[in-house]
């Protein structure tokens, strides 16, 4: 495990029981699921609601995978995918003390997306950030737990690799 301070938090060093980390998971799936239903609820397909120069609401159905692609491989393929990795994930989050926060993030979102992907048969999007007119495709709740997780990850991997090379 990389100390970035001699005082590092329990969190990040994986010491909290397990049951914390699929808390995390059941947390970040619940605020997916609730951010979800308030915009089928409250927002019109493809409506813009603009919320800062750089930021709006959109609701977007994403019948692909991240940022839209690959549509053509069909629901089964993304729901047989996201159900392996979530229980590859779910191990990693038993075995993998230093890992557990990373883990329990990306197992959260992958969690939220694949239910929309089993109830809807799509993916709700509405996080629309851009500069002028270059828009980052839409986005979710899930999938930013995804990627901070997977990020967190990289970042580790990244700074472990330096520690060994020196």
């Amino acid at each position: 495990m990389i100390a970035f301070s001699s005082q590092q938090s329990a969190v990040s060093k994986g010491k909290h029981g397990i049951t914390f980390y699929f808390l995390v998971s059941l947390s970040i799936f619940t605020l997916d699921q609730f951010t979800k239903y308030l915009i089928k609820s409250y927002v019109s397909p493809y409506e813009i609601i603009r919320v800062l120069p750089f930021f709006n609401i959109v609701y977007v159905e994403n019948i692909g995978s991240a940022f839209g692609m690959f549509k053509s491989l069909g629901d089964v393929f993304f729901i047989t995918v996201a159900a392996l990795a979530m229980a590859f994930v779910t191990v990693l989050i038993i075995k993998d003390r230093d890992n557990r926060l990373s883990f329990s993030l990306i197992l959260g979102g992958a969690a939220g997306n694949l239910t929309d992907r089993i109830i809807r048969g799509y993916v709700i999007d509405f996080l629309d950030a851009y500069a002028g007119r270059f828009h980052w495709p839409a986005f979710n709740v899930a999938d930013s737990a995804l990627t901070i997780g997977i990020f967190l990850l990289a970042f580790k991997l990244f700074f472990e690799y330096k520690k060994i090379k020196k």
